[in-house]
């Protein structure tokens, strides 16, 4: 595995019935990024993400992760090694709390047994403690936590889109993978979400993030991977990509102006 890199993709392909999502996909993401993917709809991105979270199995090729091979585990396997990830459409447990729905998040760090907990022994309570202290500790980290107590469904959308970063922090990742978290954000919500990545990247976690937000993809990514019909078109920093004629012509339609 290449020295530096957490994620190294080899050749991932996956076919549904006889059209390939991803074909001969391979790239690297290194500790201490936040690596973008763009593309246009159908692209390939969300498969994807699907492949290295375990949700589907890639036909052909490997996923490696902290020098340790991942291809073909479950999601909670994946999860448990220090792969988090969001979803395009937000995925709350409405009638929760804000922070009780982060406390769901540290299920796979969690120690207590069934029995414990449902007789609530002490180590089951001491656990459940510290659980919601860490959780809280999160939401401060994310700027919620001043919402803890808050029903989740109650929350405006663009805080939804940053309580599910808050969810998947709580499994305390080494890897963060974001699907599109600023769709349906205005301005200044994508702005704030800009700066939490930021926040997230600075505390030592690897950010791997699909999105169509081309000024926030291009102001926040250190490196950028493209895709066009589920195969890998161009990869390079921003401002490389925003200059490469082949992702203008597929995708951006015009050079971003940096």
């Amino acid at each position: 595995m290449p020295k530096g890199a957490l994620l190294a993709a080899e050749r991932l392909t996956k076919s549904f019935g006889g059209v390939r999502a991803v074909q001969e996909v391979s790239f690297l993401v290194h500790s201490g990024e936040i690596k973008g993917i763009i593309g246009p709809n159908g692209a390939g991105k969300t498969t994807l993400f699907n492949l290295i979270t375990g949700v589907y199995r890639a036909d052909t090729g490997s996923i490696r992760f902290r020098g340790e091979t991942c291809t073909g585990l479950a999601p909670h396997q994946v999860a448990e090694r220090g792969i988090a990830r969001t979803f395009q459409n937000v995925e709350l447990f409405e009638r929760m709390s804000v922070i009780e729905n982060v406390m769901v998040g540290r299920h796979p760090r969690t120690r207590a047994g069934f029995i414990s907990a449902a007789f609530r022994l002490a180590g089951a309570r001491r656990e459940e403690r510290l659980i919601r202290e860490r959780a809280m500790e999160i939401l401060e980290f994310v700027g919620m936590g001043d919402k803890a107590d808050w029903v989740s469904a109650a929350l405006p959308f663009g805080l939804q889109r940053v309580l599910e970063i808050a969810r998947a922090l709580a499994t305390e990742p080494r890897l963060l993978l974001l699907d599109e978290p600023a769709s349906g954000l205005n301005a200044m919500e994508t702005r704030k979400l800009g700066q939490i990545l930021a926040r997230i990247r600075d505390a030592g976690i690897t950010v791997l993030l699909v999105e169509h937000d081309m000024s926030l993809t291009m102001e926040i990514c250190d490196g950028i991977l493209v895709m066009d019909y589920g195969r890998p078109l161009a990869e390079g920093t921003p401002r490389e990509i925003q200059r490469n004629p082949q992702v203008i012509a597929a995708y951006l339609g015009e050079e971003v102006v940096a």
